[in-house]
């Protein structure tokens, strides 16, 4: 049996919203849920959760999808994408690669 965690309103709010502007997108550049479908290498099926919103699809599938219709991920320019990217590296680098459970002292 596969139990699926409930998703809070925003998230499922964001993947909404992102399905919506690939179906606008795609739709404005004239393609067919076919054509979409082909070029991201997935079915139908598949395309057409893309674009309502289904929270079951891959993450990288939906990101695929919006790249080539030309929704915006992030920041629309790469040399701003990879600016960011190298300050989150940055950050990383710095920070411990795990992080252990809080011991919380409640005894009072």
């Amino acid at each position: 049996m596969n139990v699926t965690k409930p998703l809070s309103p925003e998230t499922i709010e964001a993947i909404k919203l992102l399905g919506g502007k690939v179906a606008l997108a795609r739709r404005e550049r004239r393609w067919t849920l076919a054509e979409l479908a082909e070029r991201v290498g997935v079915s139908v099926v598949t395309m057409r959760k893309v674009e309502r919103g289904d929270p079951s699809v891959a993450l990288g599938t939906a990101f695929e999808a919006a790249a080539l219709v030309g929704v915006p991920l992030f920041h629309q320019d790469s040399a701003r994408r990879s600016v960011e990217g190298e300050v989150v590296n940055s950050r990383l680098a710095v920070l411990p690669a795990t992080v252990r459970p809080r011991r919380v002292d409640d005894d009072f």
